[in-house]
């Protein structure tokens, strides 16, 4: 299911058609090219001065590694995933041999939004959680005391709403897109006063 974003001039395809959607098609799976692409886009993000903090537990439906992370999501959460072709927890590595890496946060959101934008580019969907334990994953993958998970990722195919079942979902899953609108988000002279 398309929803593409309403904006007010065109932009890149990848971010138009990039959205959250929690229907996958549990049959799908994710080819090694593919996650191979989804990884390398993330690889070359930019970071501060080039300390690359960002780090993938990575796990395939079928596979060991896949429950062990779904395990790690809230309920809610939970419901849904479980039919993604992969799930993914993104670690930032928050010291390096320099010291204290900086914008460790940034860095793994830029890797990750990289991820996501190339699994638009293939095909695929991507769904971004914060409903996760950090120390569930900590304690299942044996993280160092200077890697912190922050974000879990569910990556596959579309499927149509009704897999959901949960009325709320299938509703929540087909409501349009909504942004803030450009005179809300981008400021010129002073707070408030739109650039544009």
């Amino acid at each position: 299911m398309r929803k593409p974003a309403e904006t007010s001039v065109p932009v890149a395809p990848a971010i138009a058609e990039r959205w959250s959607p929690r229907a996958y098609d549990e049959t799908a799976e994710i080819t090694d090219a593919q996650l191979t692409a989804l990884l390398e886009a993330a690889r070359w993000a930019p970071s501060f001065g080039n300390t690359q903090p960002a780090r993938y537990l990575v796990g395939r439906r079928g596979d060991p590694v896949f429950p062990r992370i779904l395990a790690t999501l809230n309920s809610g959460n939970q419901a849904w995933a479980f039919r993604a072709s992969a799930l993914l927890i993104g670690v930032m590595v928050t010291t390096n041999e320099k010291g204290e890496v900086p914008y460790t946060d940034y860095g793994l959101g830029l890797a990750t939004e990289n991820l996501v934008l190339q699994a638009v580019e293939l095909g695929l969907i991507a769904h971004q959680m914060a409903g996760f334990s950090p120390d569930a994953v900590r304690a299942e993958f044996s993280l160092p005391d200077t890697a912190v998970a922050r974000v879990a990722i569910a990556v596959g195919s579309p499927a149509v709403p009704s897999v959901l079942e949960d009325p709320r979902r299938i509703e929540r899953e087909l409501a349009p897109r909504q942004r803030l609108p450009l005179a809300e988000f981008a400021f010129g002279d002073r707070w408030g006063s739109p650039a544009l």
